[in-house]
């Protein structure tokens, strides 16, 4: 990837993440979200947004399609705030990487007390 595409990966990481705390006023969004990361396609007309959500599967699944619903929205906020050309399409995608890294970590924890209460 160029240094062009990650730099305005990170940009709208930023924005996005901005965006997402301060002018997002949806009730379906029950959890603060946070943008984990974007990735931009070569020819930036997509952006995956990758996104950490938490709670229930319910308000995880309510919360992503509130995002999902106000993407225009975001990519009009987006273009405002940036001084970009094209803005590319945004794609939002729920990205479930530290809670998953929560259920490593008890999973560790449970198998190192098992060991420790085995006889030798």
């Amino acid at each position: 990837m160029s240094k062009r595409i990650d730099r305005i990966s990170g940009e709208l990481k930023k924005e996005i993440s901005n965006i997402l705390l301060t002018e997002i006023k949806d009730p379906r969004l029950t959890s603060m979200p946070g943008v984990i990361g974007v990735k931009v396609t070569n020819d930036m007309s997509y952006a995956d947004v990758y996104v950490s959500l938490y709670g229930d599967e319910e308000s995880i699944q309510s919360s992503l399609k509130a995002i999902k619903s106000a993407s225009g929205y975001i990519r009009s906020l987006v273009s405002h705030r940036m001084s970009l050309r094209y803005v590319p399409e945004l794609r939002f995608k729920c990205d479930n990487f530290i809670e998953q890294g929560f259920r490593i970590n008890e999973i560790l924890k449970s198998i190192k007390k098992d060991s420790k209460n085995e006889p030798e």
